[in-house]
């Protein structure tokens, strides 16, 4: 599964500087973009360990790279509590992950020939996942009970952008991981 997220990947990167080389009369800029965002995720990408779906915020800035591509360094935050018996007695547990990686984006405007309030992409993330797990005070069973995944990702994703005017905009970005709406500040 691996292997085909990264090929799809590489196949995005290629598809996108070709046609860059080909057609350059569009200059549409996509980077210098704050996006700010609320999203849900629990049974994919990094969140598959968590068993349920759980609110996730999310942060990143969005830089050209080339006509059409982007780059976003990004960080998002998820904590949940789950509980575990013990010698009769229910313990809480709280796990925090912090996922960091950087998001490449291909905008699809020109070949779809989109009106300019609108934005299409296909991207990929690429991270790894910081991980802080707390035990309720007296709890002495199986500190390992919920197991950690691999700290590495890599998810992809499909989004569109409504810009409400040239400084702002509100996208949805569905996704292999998490899938957030939230407000782009241009």
């Amino acid at each position: 599964m691996k292997t085909i997220k990264l090929t799809l990947l590489l196949l995005l990167i290629i598809v996108g500087i070709n046609s860059e080389a080909q057609n350059t009369r569009n200059s549409e800029s996509y980077g210098k973009t704050l996006n700010l965002g609320i999203g849900i995720g629990g049974y994919a990408g990094y969140y598959h360990h968590s068993g349920h779906m759980m609110p996730v915020l999310h942060l990143n800035y969005e830089f050209d790279v080339a006509n059409s591509f982007t780059l976003a360094p990004f960080i998002s935050f998820f904590t949940y509590r789950n509980e575990n018996e013990w010698q009769n007695n229910s313990y809480y547990y709280r796990q925090t992950d912090i996922p960091i990686g950087v998001k490449g984006t291909y905008y699809f405007d020109r070949i779809l020939e989109a009106n300019s309030d609108w934005d299409f992409y296909l991207a990929g993330s690429l991270g790894f996942v910081l991980i802080s797990s707390r035990w309720e005070d007296g709890y002495g069973g199986d500190k390992d009970y919920y197991p950690y995944p691999n700290p590495l990702f890599l998810d992809l994703h499909i989004g569109t952008e409504y810009h409400l005017n040239n400084k702002v905009g509100l996208f949805l970005d569905l996704s292999t991981g998490v899938s957030t709406i939230g407000l782009a500040i241009h």
